[in-house]
């Protein structure tokens, strides 16, 4: 009724055919093999509640409407409280003792890359037993650490949860109210649910204000009208175009560059296979190796048994792997007649690791499936199968209502890109990273990001043809009500024709000299037929003009004149003067947008830097400690800074036109790269990734050389991966010969081909090439995106 976008469905809810009927889930439990009993059964103790997805712009309204529903006293939000986990204890505790940041991060980044690791386990892994036997601080920090490990650092509201009561909370709850004046329980979700409160998660989902704004584009600039229900599942285009070429920035849940790779390997090509890589690519099974051997099942490349018969009807979908904990409840109902609500009950005694109920589950299991004829040995065997794998076990209808809504944003993608693309960036205006991320993928995709102009850019990204127009609401100092008035005055008075036209137009109440400077450093001004230079010259004339003009009006003179004048075709001569050097304009882009427009300073090295560079700064997420990274870019935000020696050391970024990483160099390597420090410079650097929690590495910077002098080393070993298809798989090796046969070299070639469900070979190949900057292009034209891999310098 009020259109705020919803979200398809989220956990167990999804499995309820009354909850689909109803219109609070969009995916069909029957077509999905959702079993109910995982949302509600006899034997469940706890009560359910249905989680709810949100568009994020509008979560507000749904809790100010619940609010005045059941009164301002009867609803709060809920605090959580963060817990010092191992990192972030020792990074405080080092803190405290005044130790130098480059001295904890040493420490920290000591702590094992491990889910949920404990501090005690840590202190066993050997670096950090050899830190603390070297250095009496670092045995301090790991000993105050540990006792401060689980405490609570602080407190905050829970992202979604709200808690409806039929009397006053405070009667209930302590509670508190925010500097927003929005009130929080002081107890957290564990202690309302003692109470018996209840309590509903409202989340806020930035996907579904893509896909609402996306389809008010598509209406708004090619007519048509979406309906997401009757969007078909089955669509090839979307398949192969966007998810199994790993094309997916943007696609909800698949757009990791781990992700990607998955993708290209696993060719999905149905949304059980969407479904299957949601509900895999998670810490447990990617550490327990499951991912492999999953590809090669569906590729027919390892055999799919199942050790019995009864199994098959369960477990085909997913290659005979049991992959959801639905699976888990199946398989105890069919074999050992377990009721599905006792299955559930089996199914969370599995996910906690209860060893004494897991006994007697173990042998009710046994008994169970014996008395129905089947062989002991195997029915033990399965036990312990679903045993193992319900750690990993992931549940499906929450997996299946993700893999939905994954499968709408790839298909817009694949059949509306511009306006999808669109409604994108505005969701990320702000995140420079992504806004740089998601233009680098239009280019890639053929659609041009265009500068924001005054005389046609709206608030936000907006389609222009089959190009994207940046939105006025990017250019910094800019607020939505200079927007509103420049909008305002272009549909009144149709577009401007000078600056000075532009000044006496827009009310200049809304609008001052330092935002129109912003534009003309954005290049929001360059359709008005004067350079930047002249415009700036002239910007504080045009603004004399413009007041005076707006000041006559608003005293009744104009109309007084009006007969006889016409302000709009006064004529205002500009200065000559030379427009601004394109570094001065980069400059000046960066500044407003955050990002280059007109151009990008590593331009003029664009045939060097793919012969220099292993790697971008879009594809670091995934790197192990101590990798090795090569790459040309930009140093910019460089802060100099004292560890606790008093040596200096550096922090810094590297914009790479991709965009931009974190870097550092430490006190060691500080004097000797000092002198080619400089901000703006372009630099090749060498570096070892250092990874961080929950984001991509920072880079240890080892060595600086300016761009100009860097020498191009050819890597000694290069890995090409092509997949082939039936109608491609001769094109494609003709390609490959040709382009080796003509670009010869010393570089050793291993060439990994693969053919779904037929086939997947490793060879090296006898010829050598010369990888250069012409040879990767035109691999990435035969084999696709990031085809070719640098396996030895």
């Amino acid at each position: 009724q009020r259109g705020i976008p919803v979200g398809p469905g989220r956990g167990s809810a999804a499995g309820s055919l009354v909850s689909y009927a109803m219109e609070i889930t969009d995916v069909d439990p029957l077509e999905y093999g959702l079993l109910f009993e995982r949302f509600l059964n006899p034997e469940r103790i706890s009560m359910p509640d249905i989680d709810i997805d949100f568009c994020t712009n509008r979560r507000g309204e749904v809790i100010q409407y619940v609010t005045e529903k059941y009164g301002r006293e009867q609803v709060a939000q809920i605090i959580t409280f963060g817990t010092l986990a191992a990192k972030a204890a020792i990074k405080d505790v080092g803190r405290v003792l005044d130790m130098s940041f480059a001295d904890v991060d040493r420490i920290s980044k000591a702590v094992p890359r491990q889910l949920n690791i404990k501090l005690k386990d840590a202190m066993e892994d050997a670096e950090l037993k050899d830190l603390a036997s070297k250095d009496p601080r670092v045995k301090d920090v790991l000993e105050v650490s540990l006792k401060l490990e689980g405490v609570c650092r602080n407190a905050g509201m829970h992202a979604a949860g709200v808690v409806i009561s039929s009397v006053p909370l405070k009667e209930l709850v302590p509670i508190y109210v925010t500097n927003k004046q929005e009130i929080v329980t002081q107890y957290d979700m564990v202690g309302l649910e003692k109470l018996g409160l209840l309590k509903m998660d409202f989340l806020g989902l930035t996907t579904l204000t893509i896909v609402e704004e996306a389809m008010k584009l598509i209406e708004k600039y090619r007519g048509t009208k979406i309906a997401l229900e009757e969007l078909p599942l089955d669509d090839a285009e979307t398949y192969d175009k966007i998810f199994s070429t790993g094309f997916t920035s943007g696609v909800f849940q698949f757009e990791s560059s781990g992700m990607q790779d998955i993708l290209r390997r696993y060719q999905p090509n149905r949304i059980e296979d969407l479904c299957a890589l949601n509900a895999l690519y998670r810490p447990g099974p990617i550490q327990g190796g499951m991912i492999p051997d999953f590809i090669d099942r569906k590729h027919g490349r390892k055999p799919i048994a199942y050790d019995l018969p009864e199994l098959e009807e369960i477990l085909a979908e997913t290659y005979g792997v049991i992959l959801y904990q639905e699976q888990v409840m199946q398989i105890s109902n069919k074999l050992a007649g377990y009721s599905l609500g006792d299955a559930d009950i089996l199914r969370r005694a599995m996910g906690k690791k209860n060893a004494a109920e897991m006994a007697k589950q173990r042998e009710r299991f046994i008994t169970g499936a014996t008395a129905r004829g089947l062989p002991a040995k195997k029915v033990a065997r399965i036990f312990d199968l679903m045993e193992q794998f319900a750690g990993y076990g992931f549940n499906k209808s929450h997996s299946a209502a993700y893999a939905y809504l994954a499968y709408v944003t790839a298909y817009l993608k694949a059949h509306y890109s511009v306006e999808f693309m669109s409604a994108l960036l505005t969701s990320e205006s702000g995140n420079m990273d992504k806004i740089v991320k998601y233009i680098n993928e239009c280019r890639e995709m053929g659609i041009a990001v265009l500068p924001p102009d005054i005389n046609h850019s709206d608030l936000n990204f907006t389609p222009s043809g089959d190009a994207i127009r940046f939105g006025l609401g990017a250019v910094k100092n800019a607020g939505q009500g200079a927007v509103e008035a420049i909008v305002e005055a272009r549909q009144e008075g149709g577009p401007f024709t000078s600056v000075y036209n532009f000044c006496e137009r827009v009310n200049l109440g809304s609008i001052n000299r330092r935002v129109i400077e912003s534009f003309v450093k954005a290049g929001a001004l360059d359709s008005l037929g004067a350079n930047r230079a002249q415009l700036t010259e002239a910007l504080d004339r045009a603004l004399e003009s413009g007041m005076r003009v707006q000041r006559d009006k608003a005293m009744g003179q104009h109309g007084l004149f009006a007969a006889f004048v016409d302000e709009h075709k006064t004529e205002h001569p500009l200065a000559k003067l030379p427009d601004w050097t394109m570094e001065e304009k980069l400059a000046g882009e960066k500044e407003i947008l955050g990002i280059y427009v007109s151009g990008h300073p590593l331009d003029r090295f664009r045939e060097k830097v793919p012969d220099l560079a292993t790697h971008y700064t879009d594809k670091l997420e995934d790197l192990e400690k101590g990798t090795e990274v090569k790459l040309c870019g930009i140093l910019t935000n460089i802060v100099r800074k004292t560890n606790r020696e008093g040596k200096y050391w550096a922090a810094l970024k590297i914009d790479d036109r991709r965009g931009t990483a974190d870097a550092m160099v430490f006190a060691s390597r500080y004097e000797e790269l000092l002198s080619e420090l400089r901000e703006d410079a372009a630099v090749f650097v060498r570096a070892s990734a250092l990874p961080e929690e929950g984001g991509p590495p920072k880079l240890s910077i080892q060595e600086i050389v300016k761009l100009e002098d860097a020498h191009v080393d050819l890597p000694s070993l290069i890995s090409i991966r092509c997949w082939l298809k039936d109608e491609s798989s001769t094109e494609k090796a003709n390609a490959l010969s040709e382009l080796f046969g003509r670009k010869q070299g010393n570089t050793e070639v291993r060439l990994r081909i693969e053919k779904p469900r037929d086939f997947s070979v490793i060879m090296d190949v006898t010829m050598k090439v010369r990888p250069d900057r012409e040879f990767r292009a035109e691999i990435e034209k035969i084999c696709g995106p990031e085809s070719m891999e640098i396996l030895a310098g």
